[in-house]
């Protein structure tokens, strides 16, 4: 059938796309699978899409325009989507390429009907799905009535969903082109989906099946609930039978229409046990040979099962690599780490040699396999109490694994695992002097690196960076560093659950924290107050600041009157925090110095809502409050019988929360101002090699590991594909949400909070930071774009130390990811926020504007309007 504009599917294999589609390709593909029975048909190439659109020479203009509209102004997509669509199924099929069509369908069966199908060469790959964006008609008899589905089909690559949908994901209009699939309609007795990983799970080991009667069109538009099988292991576990009202079958003269279903047969299976396990072991067989996890469209008929596409499941979160075939449980350190966005490959790999254990890497994020320290008794409890005291969901995750008594290998006590931070005492003496021995330590270290580095280029630059982690890896893990983070979090513990025990107080160290000194964090906050009071009484800067969209806007401010002191107060703070941003554990985000702008919502957030001073007031105010809090618990426990040895003891755990609490935040400050040293000496040296004509752009460095790169500097040569495929991939795991808690199955085990005291249509977190606020929700997902009052209530993912500055207007916090120590939680003490954190799903269920109560003390949110 070999054609210019018509393949058989006999005729295409996967690596087609470009010429079939996607679709197209996977269906000749499955073709070819042993086993696997495809309804014949044939493909109407790319080449016939191109030869429509050299006769709509209009069609350049209009894709321009298409290509500048902003991807949320959904209703200018909507007019202009539809003005190209029309105007594609109004022009002619040239003559030659109706032809080929005609003859393609006489050869297959002129009088039979045939399902018409879209197939987008960016569609049904493994990295991203466009399923259901196209056009696909049904029961299309005659030649004409499929020439007419078929321009439709064209016409459909410029549907809204369609448009939107890669004008998000990057992909450019011209370079998606348009097949379309032809094949003998099947008219089944039932057809559904399969899945061979969970849809609901992410578990590679369960197939899951939907059936309905007729044809799959009803359960794909939502018209009937389907029958859900489940199988694992050559077994059906799980079996829920729908009543099943509606069908969808063929119209005898062309098209589909709804029949009802007879009552007596609307509970009855659409497929027996053994036609469930003979469709799963045909699942099995399809995802093997493609090699991931597949979303499979299937129809019995004849009692025979056809298969009418089988495309990449594109939501599964990847499971780590494993050199064995055992069980393992991994735990988030993105949760941890108040960061769960996607890292490049450098990062990645600086922050593996930085740590303090191996990590797995999935998805472009990081875990740590805690199968081990689950394995043994001598350390579950430990990891379990101490990983649920910080994050809830992550507690019960893990419980719910172990309850399940067959999936994490026991070990014997003495084999012993290591311990979990914080679960033995911290011996150590409440001396500030430790803290500024500890501080004074990591200032000289960075300055040396600095003075050091200067000198370092080529092979030599990278030996040093290598030797240099180990430096930062000993200040990191310093024994009394960690003495003091852990002795200032167990005496929070110790005062929350004291004080509530002999007094009835909760989460008083909430209020015996605020304003500590030394917390360097809290400390960049206030300091941006102080920026604010240098530019406050200059209008003129004022209001260049609110236009600002040139990283360069520094050098332009000297022009304006005051603008040379607002010059220097920004550059006196950058010089001091500019190596923070968002998601600052991966080297590879652009820092503040680099992106100055982005402080800027957040300087003149802090001139319209304050006055002069509020940062030196604020820090004031806030140590005022936490010694009444300390004067009032301390008298109140010396009432108490045998109240003065209490007292004691109370006043020597807030004498070391106050001394050691403020130290929490140094050594990732530490660790980001190093980051940075390394991240301008390696663009340095990535500049040099493009001067070389070795990289394509400096940036490139960023999809190489540290190794990686390394061998380009010495040998002066770069894999081009594989910075291409990282990149690809990169954008692909930019899509996905990491789980807090992963198998080796691929299942993503999701924690409740169990609580029963938390009223009805409220949302549970956990309370990290007392008090109750109410205020207008700001649902901010980049701090870029915070415009924020003093009455608001911050409601976002997830917040690292670069969020800190909108923490000074703010009255309350709400985020999805977080613990009792992250660092969202110690700033809101330290500010004396009300705050909740870990509420799943936040930033989509509280709506920006909307009223809101925060109970900071009981961890939940109540939406009042």
């Amino acid at each position: 059938m070999t054609d210019r504009y018509v393949l058989g599917l006999e005729e295409v294999d996967k690596t087609q796309v470009a010429l079939v589609g996607g679709k197209g390709a996977q269906l000749g593909e499955l073709s070819r699978i042993d086993g696997v029975r495809v309804p014949p048909g044939f493909c109407i190439t790319t080449d016939a899409f191109q030869r429509i659109l050299t006769t709509a020479p209009w069609i350049d203009d209009q894709l321009d325009r298409l290509s500048s509209l902003d991807p949320d102004d959904r209703q200018a997509i909507r007019d202009l989507s539809t003005e190209i669509r029309r105007a594609l199924e109004e022009t002619a099929i040239p003559d030659d390429v109706a032809a080929a069509i005609t003859r393609s369908v006489t050869r297959l069966g002129g009088r039979a009907a045939y399902a018409v199908r879209s197939s987008a060469t960016a569609e049904d790959l493994p990295t991203a799905s466009f399923a259901g964006q196209q056009d696909t008609y049904l029961n299309v008899a005659g030649p004409a009535a499929i020439l007419r589905a078929v321009s439709r089909c064209w016409a459909s690559l410029f549907s809204e969903r369609a448009v939107t949908y890669r004008q998000r994901s990057g992909f450019d209009h011209r370079r998606v082109h348009m097949a379309v699939v032809v094949q003998r309609m099947v008219f089944p007795q039932a057809a559904g989906v399969l899945f061979t990983a969970d849809p609901v799970t992410s578990n590679r080991n369960v197939v899951s099946i939907e059936a309905s009667f007729g044809l799959g069109e009803a359960l794909v538009a939502g018209l009937v609930n389907a029958d859900v099988y489940r199988v694992r292991d050559g077994e059906v576990v799980a079996k829920t039978v729908a009543a099943k009202q509606l069908a969808v079958h063929a119209r005898p003269g062309g098209g589909a229409q709804e029949r009802a279903i007879a009552p007596e047969s609307q509970e009855q299976p659409a497929l027996t046990d053994a036609q469930i396990l003979q469709l799963a072991q045909l699942g099995r067989r399809i995802e093997a040979h493609f090699g991931y996890p597949q979303d499979i469209e299937w129809c019995l008929a004849d009692d025979e099962f056809q298969i009418v596409q089988s495309r990449p499941i594109t939501t599964l979160f990847p499971i780590p690599a494993t050199s064995d075939q055992g069980n393992h449980v991994y735990v988030s350190v993105g949760h941890q780490q108040m960061m769960t966005d996607a890292m490049k490959p450098l990062g990645l790999s600086l922050w593996q040699l930085t740590t303090r254990r191996p990590m797995a890497e999935a998805g472009g994020r990081l875990f740590v396999d805690v199968t081990q320290m689950l394995g043994s008794p001598a350390s579950r409890e430990a990891l379990v109490t101490g990983l649920g005291r910080s994050d809830p969901l992550i507690g019960d995750a893990l419980r719910t694994i172990l309850e399940r008594g067959d999936f994490v290998p026991a070990r014997p006590d003495e084999d012993q695992a290591e311990m979990p931070v914080g679960t033995t005492p911290a011996s150590i003496e409440t001396d500030p002097a430790i803290v500024t021995e500890l501080v004074e330590r990591g200032q000289a270290s960075i300055a040396r690196l600095k003075r050091d580095i200067q000198a370092k280029s080529g092979p030599a630059l990278l030996d040093f960076i290598q030797a240099d982690v180990q430096e930062l890896r000993r200040i990191l893990f310093d024994p009394r560093s960690l003495q003091v983070i852990v002795a200032a979090m167990q005496a929070t513990w110790w005062l929350n659950d004291q004080l509530q025990a002999w007094l009835g107080e909760k989460n008083a160290a909430d209020t015996l924290t605020l304003s500590v000194s030394g917390n360097v964090t809290a400390e960049m906050g206030l300091a941006l107050l102080d920026v604010a009071d240098v530019i406050r009484p200059h209008p003129d800067v004022v209001t260049f600041l609110q236009h600002v969209e040139d990283e360069n806007f520094l050098a332009e401010l000297p022009a304006l009157a005051g603008g040379g002191e607002a010059r220097d107060a920004i550059a006196a703070y950058l010089d001091q925090y500019g190596m923070r941003c968002v998601g600052e554990i991966d080297i590879t985000r652009p820092r503040w110095s680099e992106r100055p702008t982005a402080l800027v919502p957040m300087i003149l957030s802090d001139i319209k809502n304050f006055e002069r001073g509020a940062g030196a007031r604020r820090f004031e105010q806030g140590r005022e409050k936490a010694w009444e809090m300390e004067k009032e618990v301390l008298t109140r426990l010396r009432a108490l019988p045998d109240g003065e040895q209490q007292a004691d003891e109370a006043k020597r755990m807030i004498d070391r929360i106050r001394t050691f609490s403020g130290y929490r935040e140094y050594p990732k400050y530490f660790m980001v101002s190093r980051y940075f040293v390394y991240k301008q000496a390696l663009l340095k040296e990535a500049e040099r090699l493009v001067q070389a004509h070795v990289l394509r752009a400096k940036e490139d460095i960023f999809y190489l590991r540290l190794d990686e790169f390394d061998d380009v500097v010495r040998t002066n040569q770069v894999d081009d594909q594989l910075i291409r495929q990282r990149k690809d991939a990169f954008r692909s795991y930019q899509a996905l949400t990491p789980p807090r808690v992963l198998t080796s199955d691929g299942e993503a085990v999701a924690g409740t909070y169990r609580r029963a005291d938390v009223p009805a249509g409220a949302l549970t977190g956990l309370p990290v930071s007392a008090g109750t606020v109410e205020g207008r929700a700001r649902v901010i997902l980049d701090m870029a774009e915070a415009d924020l009052e003093v009455d608001d209530i911050l409601v976002t993912a997830f917040t690292d130390p670069s969020w800190t500055p909108a923490f000074v207007v703010i009255k309350g916090l709400v985020t999805e990811v977080g613990g009792l120590m992250t660092h969202g939680a110690v700033i809101a003490r330290e500010y004396g926020l009300p705050a909740v954190v870990g509420v799943e799903h936040a930033t989509r269920l509280i709506r920006d504007g909307q009223r809101i109560r925060v109970h900071g003390t009981d961890g939940y949110i109540e939406i009042l309007s």
